[in-house]
């Protein structure tokens, strides 16, 4: 295949961007009344607004070419029917089935009957734990669910379920740990009692160290409680869970074509479920369906998830946009810039190519973020009057018109108007003026208050933050990556990079531990000045 930045459509994307250049939103705004009517789209109860992005419909147009000479609607094809797309790893990436309610094939085999059964085998146990009919070992209910899983066996459901906290039964506490350190699991148990506490191992492998490692320090806590009683597992090592104390009867599998960050849909939701009830979890589920739906019938000039992935395209490899900040206007979307973290640095963070060539362009943005309105009082000046360009995505549950909430709205409506907008030097001279100063006071101060504004944004806004519309917001970013690592050609379903991580994790462990082994110069004085530390 070509490479990107040597198709035509790739030129004629750069040579528009030069024409473009000049353009301030502002002007944009002003020779377009409809601009917002043109480049706004809607699925189900989400809305996005792509007007603030520094773009046109010429641009749009363009992107699309690209998207089509990309034959992206034959890798979307090959998705769905089930293909080896991840191609490292010589399996499917057919995370869309989990919610699926018609068929989907992997190697010839309808997957719904099993995705129905592991459905099935959720509400079951999440009812049983729930009404208080799943018992400790001393006959106790269960009041709390610990999941102990890393990476996306822990940031999906854990965004969830904060998410949706106030769907979660206030008997029940779902709480998770990740991290190897002990001080997050001894935080975590510190007022639950060990009679009422439900464990759930998340890892596919069950080999996952720092899972491995908080499950161990589960058990020692749970003391002589019977783990049958008190683990369940979601893992497609039924064996080494058996040997951890775990019943068969208490594993959940996963299906080998769902990566792990696109899993919460799959058993590794349990948790969630427990949470809000197998009901609500459905409504998830829905609601992702709804936006699978739209992705594989819209036409790509009015496919949410497409124009999602565009704009991104658009910004990080024409307008040399380095990162992307994600400010939830919902205090419990807070987790959300975490959860895209991994979906989309994990997924698209390559350099090479399916044709094992250089990708030579920027791939995934770094993303960051945290709810807004508190980020307005910590980094938002950045995007007034920083150096950087930096697209936001302002995701904005409108939420009913309480004074409390409206102010939360106007918030985020006025945080994407003004980086927007900026202001020039002459509106900050008279704001001066107008506040009392002299001409030259106001000269002299106006340079520090002018904004440039032309930030680009985008505004998602959804009715109400509840699970058929959440499922559709991660779907949307799930989509999103999908079609941007199909541009850049890279496989954004395997993480071979994270695995040489843990590898040289796992040769420094036993060396360190044993005080020896060769390793570079500033390993090896970082581990001779942890030593001495040790010994004083």
């Amino acid at each position: 295949m070509t490479p990107l930045t040597q198709t035509p459509q790739w030129q004629a994307l750069a040579a528009h961007r030069d024409a473009l250049e000049e353009w301030h939103l502002n002007e944009l705004f002003a020779a377009d009344p409809q601009r917002f009517a043109r480049l706004s789209l809607r699925c189900g109860n989400l809305l996005a607004d792509f007007s603030k992005q520094r773009l046109t419909n010429e641009t749009l147009d363009l992107l699309v070419r690209l998207a089509e000479a990309r034959d992206l609607a034959d890798f979307i094809r090959r998705m769905i029917a089930g293909e080896a797309i991840n191609a490292t790893e010589n399996r499917a990436a057919l995370h869309i089935a989990l919610r699926a309610e018609r068929s989907y094939r992997v190697g010839g085999k309808d997957v719904l009957p099993e995705v129905l059964a592991t459905r099935q085998r959720m509400r079951d146990l999440s009812e049983a734990i729930r009404s208080g009919a799943w018992r400790g070992s001393d006959g106790q209910s269960i009041n709390a669910v610990v999941n102990l899983g890393i990476g996306g066996s822990d940031l999906g459901p854990r965004m969830t379920t904060q998410a949706l906290g106030a769907y979660v039964d206030p008997k029940l506490a779902v709480r998770f740990v990740a991290n190897i350190d002990p001080a997050e699991f001894a935080d975590t148990v510190r007022d639950l009692d060990p009679a009422r506490t439900l464990f759930i191992v998340s890892s596919k492998t069950f080999t996952t160290q720092e899972t491995l490692a908080n499950a161990r320090a589960a058990k020692a806590w749970l003391g002589a409680a019977d783990p049958a009683r008190h683990f369940l597992a979601v893992s497609n090592n039924v064996a080494a869970a058996q040997a951890f104390g775990i019943p068969a009867e208490n594993c959940l599998a996963m299906a080998d074509w769902v990566g792990g960050r696109f899993s919460v849909w799959s058993a590794i939701g349990l948790p969630l479920a427990c949470g809000i009830g197998m009901d609500a979890f459905e409504g998830l589920l829905a609601g992702a369906r709804v936006m699978d739906e739209h992705f594989l019938s819209a036409p790509f000039a009015e496919n949410l998830p497409v124009m999602m992935a565009l704009v991104g395209l658009w910004n990080i490899d024409f307008l040399d946009a380095g990162s992307l900040a994600v400010i939830p206007y919902a205090h419990r979307l807070g987790l959300l810039p975490a959860y895209l973290q991994q979906l989309e640095m994990e997924s698209n963070g390559k350099r090479v190519t399916l044709d094992n060539a250089e990708v030579g362009c920027a791939t995934a943005p770094i993303v960051w973020g945290m709810a807004g309105s508190v980020g307005q009082h910590a980094f938002h000046q950045l995007f007034y009057q920083g150096t950087r360009l930096t697209p936001i995505d302002f995701v904005v549950p409108v939420g009913d018109a309480r004074p409390e909430q409206e102010a939360l709205v106007a918030n985020a409506l006025a945080q994407s108007a003004a980086v927007m907008k900026g202001k020039t030097l002459e509106e900050a001279k008279s704001q001066l003026i107008a506040a009392g100063k002299t001409d030259t006071e106001a000269a002299r101060l106006a340079p520090h208050l002018a904004c440039p504004g032309n930030q680009p944004s985008t505004t998602l806004l959804m009715p109400h933050l509840a699970p058929d519309t959440l499922g559709s917001l991660i779907a949307l970013y799930e989509h999103k990556v999908a079609v941007q690592g199909c541009l850049w050609g890279v496989n954004s379903f395997d993480q071979w990079g994270v695995e040489h991580g843990k590898q040289m994790a796992r040769e420094i462990l036993p060396k360190m531990l044993a005080g020896e082994g060769k390793f570079d110069a500033s390993t090896a004085g970082l581990l001779s000045a942890i030593r001495s530390w040790r010994k004083a």
